[in-house]
């Protein structure tokens, strides 16, 4: 049975009226985040760091501050939980109440306990096929709609999640939505009350709202990599040695609309390249159980050699690029976390270019890789200094964002 045969009796079976109505209906199991944290130990306080360090970019608030406003964030892909860890933790801080929900999709259930957030997670990915993400995208709307008319939330934000703005308007809750790919597939007819984008996208794009749509500055990856806490632990998890020339490679997202199958190309030839020079050690890290599977049956030799490292649970994505000496990418999150962390980065990404991306090539802050040629040609295989702390450099960006919400939630929703 093909995985197309699959997806399609998976969904088939959430569709039975038992399945479907236990998929709608979800129980009294979410957890806010502010008002039941879990017990905390040594470490958990140490990774809970991640969620608040970054709140000194923005200006002293008191936290005393009585509201009875709340606002819901979705988590639709795993960018989308550091990137907003600090603002949950500035707008607990201040004094909202923060409920969350999460697409079971990539590693987000995996950094949601990582990170130790909890919220009710919905619906999951449905493949290549785009009927099935239609039909996907639908079914947890659904669900999130149903979630919302409990829960009863004042705002809506997400990074470009579909179905919570499906959901939100059907609702007539208000949303946000924040999105940094002028490439994306978007969100077709459906607008949402307001919009965030970097002030790195040009001003000919057309940024569509129905209220008002606003750009901050930067980029996303600066509201959070401010919080980084360089972790030398992460080394020894991994049995990396001091010696050794560390490479993190992340795969291109074969799954996504704008894939283009060059990249894969483009991988194989940076790691034939890499399992090429003994003194070199290379962290793949697959985007889900799938292409890890196929990644380890085509690289199983390197990999018993130790020559490539998969690493069996989620590790500390900004301490693994402030390991590296170099990173290689098929996905613009790492690629912008490294370029904001100062570490040396190429892209292998074959889709149509962003601004952000194209900024960063232009400023010398990303490599791009067309072809295995320019791979073999353009990768420089070195130890790098780690002394500069150009990441601690103060981003107005976080603060931006937080200020944005508070005033759209305290002046627009009723």
């Amino acid at each position: 049975m093909n995985l197309h045969s699959i997806g399609l009796l998976k969904f088939w079976n959430l569709l039975k009226p038992s399945n479907f109505l236990r998929s709608v209906i979800i129980v009294s199991s979410t957890l806010n985040v502010a008002e039941n944290p879990p017990v905390k130990d040594k470490q958990t306080e140490k990774q809970d760091g991640a969620r608040n360090s970054a709140q000194n970019d923005a200006p002293a608030k008191s936290s005393t501050r009585l509201t009875s406003k709340t606002i819901w964030i979705d988590f639709d892909n795993s960018p989308h939980i550091p990137f907003f860890l600090p603002i949950i933790g500035e707008l607990e801080r201040r004094g909202y109440r923060v409920l969350l929900t999460a697409r079971d999709a990539y590693q987000v259930c995996e950094l949601l306990e990582f990170f130790h957030l909890k919220g009710a997670v919905m619906g999951g990915h449905w493949g290549k096929n785009r009927l099935l993400k239609v039909l996907g995208t639908g079914l947890r709307t659904a669900q999130l709609w149903a979630w919302s008319i409990k829960n009863k939330p004042d705002l809506a934000i997400s990074h470009g999640s579909r179905s919570q703005l499906l959901s939100a308007l059907a609702g007539r809750v208000p949303v946000i939505t924040i999105w940094d790919y002028e490439h994306s597939s978007g969100m077709g007819p459906l607008i949402p009350d307001y919009a965030f984008v970097p002030n790195l996208i040009p001003e000919s794009v057309n940024v569509r709202s129905r209220k008002k749509s606003f750009r901050y500055p930067g980029f996303k990856e600066n509201v959070y990599v401010a919080g980084l806490e360089p972790d030398p632990s992460v080394r020894g998890q991994l049995g990396i040695l001091e010696t050794d020339l560390v490479v993190t490679v992340r795969p291109p997202a074969v799954e996504a609309h704008y894939h283009n199958a060059e990249a894969e190309s483009l991988l194989d030839a940076t790691l034939n390249l890499l399992t090429q020079r003994p003194e070199t050690r290379t962290i793949l890290l697959p985007r889900n159980q799938r292409q890890a599977a196929e990644l380890k049956k085509q690289w199983a030799a390197p990999i018993a050699q130790g020559k490539i490292i998969i690493p069996e649970k989620v590790v500390d994505g900004l301490n693994l690029i402030w390991l590296s000496d170099l990173v290689v990418s098929g996905g613009g999150t790492m690629n912008r976390e490294a370029a904001a962390l100062g570490v040396p980065v190429y892209s292998i990404f074959r889709g149509p270019l962003g601004s952000v991306d194209r900024h960063l090539s232009e400023t010398g802050r990303l490599v791009l890789l067309r072809t295995a040629e320019e791979v073999r040609t353009k990768i420089e295989l070195k130890k790098r200094s780690r002394n500069d702390e150009i990441w601690k450099e103060h981003s107005p960006a976080l603060n931006f964002l937080v200020e944005k919400f508070i005033s759209i939630v305290e002046n627009e929703c009723k």
